[in-house]
């Protein structure tokens, strides 16, 4: 069969609307656990209009059609969706609910799916959809599906046990305090839809997501310590079974809905944000009595325990080597006639998989040469592959999942001699990362409090970048997890000891070049304050890799920057340096010796 453009995939939509009485639908980039990545038959975005993104969505009316995108995208939306057939939107400075609204007219009825929005996002559009006088509609079958004719079938990767000297508390014992703290709230059960969240609590992980180690499931945990587990039991083996022990009972998904029936008048606890519309429909529909509230494994899955924090210590460390020896690679290759965008990422994974307790990359490898370094979440294919050219900038933002760590690490480096335009921007870049390393906040301060820092020197240059400096990560879970983050906007949760966040800041020249240097680090106290009357926290760096000294202009660094690069490059040589081979250890001295005058 012949691929279908994307006109007809619009039109073929548009047809199927008409059909159903409806004036438009809302396609976002989701699937019924609100997955950051998703699997193949729930790229339902990307199927309709060839935008591969992890953050946005699209509505269709019969008029016209709309995608929006956030910040990381804007680039690369345009390159990927044609704008002959959508018209292009900032997802966070026009949201799709305020769009609606100034679009839709009077009688109009909208559908959507109430599996792929959260409560919260239904709440917002609809609340926009009604005062334009027109109807939000659910839609049992989503038309997207109906349309698509070789849409693949849904994972089925199998289930394993995430042993104890990883996780360093047993699953009963996670459980025990979930439950204890649904009864001390006065509550009977709480809904997770959540696949990182469960995965967490019953110390289990699969492969159902690409990069990220996540069987698709749901779950009920009950205020007597019983958990409804729905996942398909061709997925788990008799050893998972024996993990799981007693207390844990384990029914088909499609058995979801009668499990939701089955809390009828109890006092339930769901997340607006992260549990589908449908679960709150059908909670309403058994007459429970919802108490709304953030998912709460979120929390305690992101203050890692000792136990995941040597162990991502020691995952950080072995990444490092790889970085290192790919780095040096590349500093030996590059440029050459063979080495560009696709050729490079593929040479720094066969660094990476020898590794001690290696399963995957955390996510696509972000390989960025000259221009292409500049669309901030950019992914190289067949089309789009540059080589590494002479006097450009290469960004490469990549990581790994070990079974006893999550890494995620960017480093930009300069192919030849660089410009003094580019020396001054990745020097301010790297002022705004040194600026949150060495940092010493009070408890209760959030990512928000703490992000302009980040941003100050440029600033002071007229400049910024449209993403946040910070994102959560799991130990191997997700490499984007919540609730912390430190950005402009949204990063109210406070940095609490064994919380790891990205310190990414950036820059991006549209059509030139791209800066990204991100470390992760981990929330710890500090104690280390002469004098100090107040209790402070402060980060412990975990990432060790080179930063390109080439491309630092030395008279823009305070002399407490200069000290602190110093300090970290002193350190990356001590802690990698025996981890690699002679000829990249001869390097590495080089690369990480003292910066100088």
């Amino acid at each position: 069969m012949s691929e279908i453009s994307y006109p007809d995939r619009l039109a073929a939509l548009r047809a199927i609307l008409t059909e159903h009485c409806l004036d438009g639908f809302v396609v976002p980039h989701a699937d019924a656990q609100q997955n950051e990545f998703l699997p193949p038959n729930a790229e339902r975005l990307l199927w309709l209009t060839g935008f591969n993104g992890s953050a946005g969505a699209a509505v269709v009316l019969h008029d016209q059609a709309a995608i929006f995108v956030d910040g990381r995208y804007t680039l690369q939306v345009r390159d990927q969706v044609d704008e002959e057939l959508y018209s292009f939107h900032h997802l966070v400075e026009e949201p799709v609910a305020a769009w609606l609204g100034s679009v839709l007219s009077q009688g109009a009825k909208l559908g959507f799916d109430p599996w792929l929005h959260t409560q919260a996002q239904r709440d917002r559009i609809e609340k926009a959809v009604t005062a334009a006088g027109a109807e939000f509609v659910p839609v049992s079958d989503n038309p997207i599906d109906v349309a698509w004719h070789d849409r693949p079938l849904p994972p089925a990767a199998p289930v394993v046990p995430h042993e104890a000297r990883f996780a360093g508390r047993s699953s009963t014992d996670k459980r025990a305090d979930l439950s204890a703290s649904l009864r001390e709230n006065g509550l009977d059960a709480v809904v997770l839809t959540q696949p990182d969240s469960i995965a967490w609590l019953l110390n289990v992980r699969g492969g159902d997501i690409d990069y990220t180690p996540l069987p698709l499931s749901f779950a009920i945990v009950h205020a007597d310590r019983d958990l409804d587990w729905f996942v398909a039991p061709e997925k788990l083996s008799d050893e998972l079974l024996a993990h799981l022990g007693n207390g844990v009972a384990v029914h088909k998904p499609a058995a979801f809905g009668a499990g939701l029936d089955g809390l009828a008048e109890n006092y339930v606890w769901a997340c607006p944000d992260s549990a589908a519309a449908w679960v709150f429909e059908r909670l309403s529909q058994a007459s429970a009595k919802i108490s709304r509230g953030e998912d709460p494994v979120t929390l305690s899955k992101a203050i890692k325990n000792e136990t995941e924090l040597t162990g991502t210590r020691a995952a950080h460390m072995r990444d490092g080597g790889a970085l290192a020896g790919f780095l040096h690679w590349l500093s030996v290759n590059a440029p050459g006639d063979d080495i560009d965008e696709l050729s490079a990422a593929a040479k720094l994974a066969t660094f990476r998989t020898p590794g001690e307790h290696f399963r995957d990359l955390s996510f696509g490898t972000i390989s960025g040469s000259g221009p292409n370094g500049a669309i901030v979440h950019y992914r190289v294919t067949e089309v789009t592959n540059r080589k590494l050219g002479e006097g450009e900038l290469y960004l490469v933002d990549s990581g790994a999942q070990y079974l006893d760590g999550t890494t995620d690490v960017t480093r930009t480096v300069a192919i030849g001699i660089p410009t003094d335009e580019m020396r001054d921007r990745f020097t301010r870049v790297l002022k705004g990362h040194i600026a949150l390393a060495t940092l010493r906040f009070p408890p209760g301060t959030t990512g928000g409090q703490i992000d302009v820092l980040a941003r100050q020197a440029l600033w002071n240059a007229g400049l910024d970048y449209d993403h946040g400096t910070g994102h959560g990560v799991g130990s191997y879970l997700g490499v984007h997890e919540g609730p912390q983050r430190i950005s402009k906007v949204g990063a109210t949760t406070p940095l609490q000891p064994g919380m790891i966040i990205s310190n990414e800041p950036g820059f991006y020249k549209e059509g030139a070049f791209g800066i990204r240097i991100e470390n992760l680090v981990a929330v710890r106290e500090a104690s280390d304050i002469p004098g100090g009357e107040w209790p402070m926290l402060g980060f412990e760096t975990l990432t060790l890799a080179p930063i390109d000294r080439s491309l630092i202009d030395k008279s823009l660094l305070t002399l407490d920057e200069h000290g602190w690069l110093d300090r970290y490059h002193a350190r990356v040589c001590e802690e990698i340096g025996p981890l690699i081979e002679d000829a990249a250890r001869e390097w590495l001295l080089a690369v990480t010796a003292p910066l100088g005058d």
